[in-house]
């Protein structure tokens, strides 16, 4: 499997020589050269496949320069009930991403936060831990992962990489605007390889400093820096197997079809979706749910794409969508325009520019409905009542995130055939936003024995100004240290 650049690249590297990067040398980011098609025949070979063994089908079709055995045995090394050991009473551990169905066969949430951070980012940066492991010991090399997190990113890349060798992990994060459980989770960890800085402004300040450093070539080459941000096209990867894995478990039959709704800030979680779709899974709509800061609902409604500046991005309850950039975004949109890099370079240009681009009036926007997306926003009086509603009703209790999910789905259920499954896509436990839960229902949130006092340890992060020139000195400082 060759990939290719969204905006025209003219190398076509493997899965391995992009895996440790992130964007493509000309900004871009990777996709592969064609979507590998499932065959109805394959879908029934897999259903009923522990997550492991229906990891490894999924991957190999991405990744074929390492070894079978040795990617099964990297499947098998991440999907495991100790891993994934966080799963709610009743639910069985080892199905990893069990169905909570709240009515039965109709609708219900695809639990992803069984990992050790408690969020869904897991799923993939559990796997993209022990690739990078594999691959810089079979190459003798080392790498500085640069990242930036909303929330749930950062912790989740920090344990999978905490005590790797060959692995330093800089993150960073938005001061002050994370929850804090979620500061406690990055900021705690006192591992040598690890090191947290808290940039003075919002997740897209942190995210353009990201791409900054990724572009600047000679920096980039020098210190050996990668990627876990979504951008990263193995966390792509790895979150489609999950739509498989939800598939199955929310139906009884191959001859069915699925609608999954999905919490999204960054369009990567959804893009895997939508790539899962275009290999031939049965999925009949994809719903993307937005908070305040709907950039991506505006576009699926008008055609324009608007990324908001800094300053007129809201600070809400559902802080890991508090995004007005979305870098997946490019991915999706290279599709959209009949994957003609030469047209995604010239509307990037607008947006890297601080711009916009409308496709309203476009044939390609025409085209929209061919990829089986609805979307919609929630606020966070909609998250309360969504709260609310979800414990009395089912007696479940969910996070903030899952609750723009929950609410943008009843409100799209209009677009999902009848008789189709309806999943949401849980984001993570509610014990990450629990003065939210609080606000909503009047308790503290459950929390995992393994995760008492952790607001208390010691922490430590670097606060420091959005400047790139400052975390590039930051990175040399202790690369060279």
């Amino acid at each position: 499997m060759k990939y290719l650049s969204t905006r025209g690249h003219a190398a076509r590297p493997e899965f391995c020589d992009i895996l440790l990067g992130g964007l493509a040398p000309d900004g871009g980011l990777y996709l592969p050269e064609s979507y590998p098609q499932v065959s109805r025949a394959e879908l029934d070979a897999w259903r009923g496949l522990s997550y492991a063994e229906l990891a490894f089908e999924i991957l190999s079709k991405f990744i074929t320069d390492i070894p079978a055995a040795d990617l099964k045995a990297i499947c098998d090394k991440t999907y495991t009930a100790d891993v994934y050991c966080f799963a709610r009473p009743g639910d069985n551990a080892a199905d990893i991403t069990p169905v909570h169905w709240l009515e039965k066969g109709r609708f219900g949430l695809l639990e992803l936060s069984n990992g050790p951070t408690l969020a869904f980012k897991d799923m993939a940066m559990q796997l993209l831990g022990n690739l990078f492991e594999y691959v810089l010991d079979k190459r003798s090399e080392q790498i500085n992962i640069l990242g930036a997190t909303s929330g749930d990113t950062g912790s989740a890349a920090e344990y999978a990489m905490r005590g790797k060798h060959g692995v330093r992990v800089f993150m960073l994060s938005p001061h002050g605007k994370m929850s804090a459980f979620q500061r406690a989770q990055m900021y705690s960890l006192q591992d040598e390889n690890i090191y947290n800085i808290a940039v003075t402004g919002m997740f897209d300040d942190a995210q353009d400093i990201v791409k900054a450093v990724s572009n600047d070539a000679e920096f980039k080459a020098k210190y050996k820096i990668g990627a876990v941000n979504s951008i990263n096209w193995a966390r792509v990867a790895a979150q489609i197997v999950y739509y498989f894995k939800g598939y199955f478990a929310g139906t009884t039959s191959n001859d069915q079809q699925v609608a999954f709704c999905v919490p999204s800030g960054n369009f990567g979680n959804i893009c895997a979706g939508h790539i899962a779709r275009q290999m031939g899974l049965p999925i009949s709509r994809l719903i993307l749910a937005t908070n305040e800061n709907d950039v991506l609902d505006e576009f699926f409604r008008t055609g324009v794409y608007r990324p908001r500046r800094a300053a007129e991005t809201h600070v809400t309850s559902s802080p890991s969508m508090d995004i007005s950039k979305a870098s997946n975004f490019e991915r999706f949109i290279f599709d959209l325009v009949g994957r003609d890099p030469a047209k995604v370079a010239e509307l990037w240009k607008s947006v890297d520019a601080g711009g916009s681009f409308d496709l309203s009036q476009s044939a390609e926007f025409s085209r929209l409905g061919n990829f089986g997306f609805t979307s919609g926003r929630s606020s966070h009086a909609d998250r309360l009542a969504t709260i609310r509603q979800v414990f009395e009703q089912y007696g479940a209790m969910i996070d903030t995130h899952t609750a723009d999910g929950v609410k943008v789905a009843w409100d799209c259920a209009g677009s999902v055939p009848a008789g189709v499954p309806l999943l949401v896509l849980e984001t993570a436990l509610p014990v990450k936003f629990a003065e939210t839960i609080r606000e909503a229902l009047g308790r503290e949130p459950e929390r995992p024995a393994q995760l008492e006092g952790i607001e208390a340890l010691p922490q430590r992060v670097e606060v420091m100004a959005p400047d790139v020139a400052a975390v590039k000195q930051f990175v040399v400082r202790h690369v060279a240290g």
